[in-house]
């Protein structure tokens, strides 16, 4: 695999001072100050780390206000696995393409992916349809981020898995791209309210809920398409002779079997936050982190409480 070093990008490299285009001989090149800066430990996470042999997450759609950037960065951080599968729609180039949004912590989670690809953890990124701008670089690698159309991943338990975004499989994206188009701004929109929404929740003391996602799961044509989508992308992964696939694209995270075939979904960044983790035995579970987040407030409240009860 061909092989572009942190150095040689731009954006990432840092400021060279007059005289310094080139390395001095004997000189250490350390790439960007920020691959070394020290681990930060995650506040109720047993360990300060989530080791897990390998984490998929897609459709963090980085460059859109819909991205719930903390909860994401709060999750990389918080996570130390084997490999990173980045299974598409990490960056929306779509709605760059139509304005450009970019803040900091969009900017603090592509630095922390670089830092687990500089710190041991295997990357692989498969883009997607919003991110399609990164297929015809597949083969390389991008400050230690390798960059693929699909891969297939071996369990600890022995299962090859397909892994691919799954826009592939969707008709409309295939065959109607500007249906794809027009309805990507309706939902947009949708998930502008939905900032809206929890921005109000968070003043209130409440919990993150997603009205996009709400919406999905009790729409008629919604859930039908889902099923359909499912069934596809399952049947893909038979006639390939694997036993399962992984994917994104439907932001509907999910575990599920199809005659004997392994459907499973990593949800999304912008409506479930989800993702999806393999243990040491091969066993693959849903990570919610929306819950999470919740249930270590809770933990973290009652530490609290009782600390203060011990001090009256």
């Amino acid at each position: 695999m061909a092989t572009l070093p942190l150095a040689e990008l731009p954006v990432w490299s840092e400021p060279l001072l007059p005289g310094m285009l080139k390395p001095v001989a004997g000189m250490e090149v350390r790439g960007p100050a920020f691959l070394h800066e020290p681990e930060e430990e995650v506040e109720g996470v047993p360990g300060g780390k989530l080791r897990h042999r390998t984490v998929w997450i897609s459709d963090v759609h980085l460059g859109t206000p819909g991205c719930n950037a903390e909860l994401l960065l709060d999750f990389l951080k918080a996570i130390q696995p084997e490999t990173l599968y980045l299974v598409g729609d990490i960056i929306d180039g779509w709605k760059l393409k139509r304005g450009w949004y970019w803040p900091q912590r969009h900017n603090d989670i592509v630095r922390r992916v670089l830092k687990l690809a500089a710190r041991g953890t295997r990357v692989v990124y498969i883009p997607g349809n919003h991110d399609e701008a990164f297929r015809p670089y597949a083969g390389l690698s991008l400050g230690g981020v390798e960059i693929a159309l699909e891969a297939i991943h071996t369990t600890a338990d022995g299962r090859r898995l397909l892994v691919c975004h799954g826009d592939e499989f969707d008709a409309v994206v295939l065959y109607h791209r500007w249906l794809a188009w027009a309805g990507d701004v309706g939902y947009e929109a949708l998930l502008k309210l939905n900032v809206w929404f929890n921005r109000a929740r968070r003043q209130l003391g409440l919990p993150y809920w997603s009205i996009s996602a709400h919406i999905k799961k009790r729409v008629k044509n919604a859930v039908a398409f889902i099923g359909r989508f499912e069934q596809a992308v399952a049947d893909a992964a038979r006639l390939r002779g694997l036993d399962g696939v992984v994917c994104g694209h439907i932001h509907c995270a999910e575990i599920r079997d199809f005659g004997g075939i392994t459907y499973l979904n990593d949800g999304d960044w912008v409506e479930s936050c989800t993702a999806l983790a393999e243990h040491a035995d091969g066993r693959i579970e849903i990570i919610d982190w929306t819950q999470h987040s919740r249930e270590r407030a809770r933990r973290s409240a009652g530490v609290q409480a009782r600390a203060v009860a011990m001090a009256a």
